[in-house]
């Protein structure tokens, strides 16, 4: 009898986590269940290039259930003695900068494994562009064994002393395992103020004025807005001479 798979609103979920496998054993089992959960839903997986550490078993084991894997990685980090080797796709990129932005084109949400510094930085950035209005995609903390209890803590004292609005703590979603956090990811939906729209902040991109915004809305720009895909925006603002 061939397993259920169960729909998801997902197409492809960006995972940040270390590129060391940690101390514990559950650190390691949990990258395995989230890769074994996004394949039961039918998710595809963007990630950060390589095949080590906790990056290395969630790669391998979507890959292994029959989905797409995309590794987004910058070109000074592709030798193999570096990185390991990428299964499935590997997209080369110019730096850091370029690899966040391209994640977060491609994917629908985020989750975060435990990870170090490089996990911390890709999911507070990902937190703020939310809370800036840049996309409304949900964020989610795969908190295993407590280990995100420390960051949670930090950012409810943020908002209990005025840093972070109450709404925008909600941002972060998160949960203990693999199939209740993708479960909450599927609910969620933004309560925060956003600081700007897409649009907006897709047209800055773009280096246009709020004047052009009529021209850009003429080209159908809030659609892709909604997908914060900005080379297609840019291609329909410039298209290629017939």
């Amino acid at each position: 009898m061939e397993k259920e798979i169960k729909q998801s609103k997902f197409k492809n979920i960006c995972v940040f986590c270390g590129s060391s496998q940690g101390n514990k054993s559950s650190y390691q089992e949990a990258a395995i269940e989230l890769g074994k959960e996004l394949v039961s839903r039918n998710i595809d997986l963007v990630y950060g290039g390589g095949s080590v550490g906790l990056m290395g078993l969630i790669s391998q084991a979507v890959h292994d259930g029959g989905r797409h894997v995309l590794g987004v990685i910058p070109k000074t980090l592709m030798p193999r003695e570096i990185t390991g080797e990428t299964v499935g796709e590997v997209k080369a990129v110019a730096d850091m900068h370029q690899r966040k932005a391209e994640m977060a084109r491609q994917s629908d949400a985020f989750i975060a494994l435990p990870g170090g510094y490089g996990t911390l930085e890709e999911l507070l950035e990902v937190i703020t562009w939310a809370q800036l209005g840049i996309h409304d995609k949900p964020v989610g903390l795969l908190n295993v064994d407590g280990y995100y209890n420390f960051l949670m803590s930090f950012i409810d004292k943020a908002v209990e002393e005025g840093f972070i609005s109450p709404n925008a703590r909600h941002i972060i979603v998160s949960a203990p395992t693999a199939k209740e956090l993708v479960k909450k990811l599927e609910e969620y939906f933004p309560r925060h103020e956003r600081v700007a729209s897409k649009l907006s902040w897709e047209m800055e991109q773009l280096g246009y004025s709020p004047k052009y915004m009529s021209r850009g809305l003429d080209y159908g720009i809030e659609d892709v807005g909604t997908q914060n895909n900005f080379p297609d925006a840019q291609a329909k603002l410039n298209p290629e001479p017939v």
